[in-house]
C-alpha cells in the first residue's frame, strides 16, 4: 500500500479517535468554558508520539510504512493543535483572556512534559 494511502488510513483512524476521546473527556469534565477534551487529546498524542519515537529511534521497531501510518496518519489525525488554536482565539474573542492564557500554558507545559516523560519511560523500559 502506498504511503499516501497509509497516511490517509491512519488519519481517518486518528481523527475518529480524536472525536471520540475529546468528546468523552469534554462531556465528563462538565465544562462549557475550558476545552479539556482538546487538552486531553494533545497530552495523549504527545505522550504516545514521544514513547513511540524513542522506540523507533533507538530500537528500529517500525518500518518506514509503519511510521507513515502511525506517526503521520494516526497521530497526525489524533492531535488537534488546529483545534487548540481556534479554541484559544475563541476564548480571547469572548473576552476570556485568563482562560486563553491558561489554555496556552497548559498545552505548552503539559504536552512538552508528556513527550519528555514518555521518552524517558521508553528509554527505561528498553535500555
Amino acid at each position: 500500500m502506498g504511503k499516501l494511502l497509509l497516511a490517509g488510513l491512519g488519519g481517518f483512524i486518528g481523527s475518529a479517535l480524536r472525536y471520540a476521546v475529546a468528546g468523552y473527556v469534554q462531556y465528563r469534565s462538565r465544562s462549557i468554558y475550558f476545552p479539556y477534551g482538546t487538552l486531553a487529546v494533545n497530552l495523549i498524542g504527545c505522550f504516545v508520539i514521544g514513547f513511540l519515537s524513542q522506540l523507533s529511534e533507538t530500537r528500529g521497531v517500525f518500518t518506514a510504512e509503519a511510521r507513515t501510518l502511525i506517526f503521520i496518519g494516526v497521530l497526525g489525525g489524533f492531535t488537534t493543535f488546529s483545534a487548540f488554536g481556534n479554541e484559544t482565539l475563541n476564548l480571547w474573542r469572548d473576552g476570556e483572556n485568563a482562560l486563553a492564557m491558561a489554555n496556552i500554558a497548559a498545552h505548552l507545559v503539559l504536552c512538552l512534559a508528556a513527550v519528555w516523560l514518555s521518552r524517558a519511560l521508553a528509554y527505561e523500559i528498553w535500555r
